[in-house]
């Protein structure tokens, strides 16, 4: 048999092959065989059990035909909880977790001695947002919405292995909470902020679902929607927060003023600099 060392630097040279890069053959290995990176590299010189060779080199073919590597595990991890991912969901990105820890310092800025806090994740897909702000603050009431039945299932799955008590539900956009004259403190969304023309990464247009990547001609589509219709699920002392386009500042600061001109708005930047987060504050 081989060992550890030899099998991923097979995978690694077919990775590099196909224009794949190699990292996502380790980062393979390590959640296969359950590992540690020190102790992989431990052990690196150390047979792998055959069962564990075919597995991971069947997996490394799919990696190899760009499958992101969270449909070949059949989960990603998020603000370190785990949850399930396949094509009917967007895979969380690591830029959004920093999104949920905004939030989380904006709640205890603005709301920590508010009673009964309700928040809702709007475009909920796996739940990624909704479980982990739950699982974060535990007093917060939380909901989360979604056009897609099919993403409601695995955001209801998500929140219940995570132990995370959210409501799911169905519907298109603020839809939901309208129609049960739902009002929140805090409105979440990450909502489709592609423009519908913008390149993409085969890996990201064959397998991820579409309705969860495009937001219209300009990327805002989704925004607009939510923008006009919040009023009507906002408490009169609300906060908003968004993941947005590095490239859209401006054009969603515009809209955000056009329909919240007395409100605090704030463009946040991410690790790398980019604007990546928008947060208006109502009455706050």
């Amino acid at each position: 048999m081989a060992s550890y060392r030899e099998v991923l630097k097979k995978a690694q040279g077919k990775m590099e092959a196909a224009d794949r890069g190699e990292q996502a053959a380790f980062l393979y290995l390590l959640e296969l065989t359950n590992k540690e990176a020190h102790n992989l590299y431990m052990e690196y010189d150390e047979e792998m059990p055959q069962t564990q060779i075919d597995e991971f080199e069947a997996g490394v073919e799919r990696l190899v035909e760009g499958e992101p590597l969270g449909h070949v595990l059949g989960f990603e991890w998020f603000y370190g909880y785990r949850f399930k991912v396949n094509e009917d969901v967007l895979i969380p990105r690591p830029e959004t977790e920093e999104l949920v820890a905004y939030i989380l310092a904006a709640y205890d800025e603005y709301f920590k001695d508010t009673l009964n806090v309700t928040a809702v994740d709007v475009g909920t897909g796996s739940g990624a947002i909704a479980v982990a702000l739950k699982k974060e603050e535990p007093n917060i009431h939380i909901l989360a919405s979604d056009i897609s039945e099919k993403a409601c299932r695995i955001a209801k799955q998500n929140a219940q292995d995570n132990d995370a008590v959210v409501e799911v539900l169905c519907g298109d956009m603020l839809e939901p909470l309208i129609e049960r004259n739902i009002k929140v403190d805090i409105l979440i969304s990450n909502p489709p902020y592609i423009p519908s023309d913008e390149a993409m990464e085969d890996s990201v247009v064959n397998y991820e679902p579409h309705v969860a990547l495009f937001g219209g001609e300009d990327g805002l589509k989704f925004y607009r929607i939510i923008f006009e219709h919040a009023k009507k699920v906002l408490k009169d002392k609300a906060m908003m927060a968004f993941e947005m386009g590095y490239n859209q500042k401006e054009a969603l600061s515009t809209e955000a003023r056009k329909y919240f001109p007395d409100a605090k708005i704030e463009v946040i930047k991410d690790m790398s600099g980019k604007n990546r987060m928008l947060f208006i504050y109502l009455n706050c």
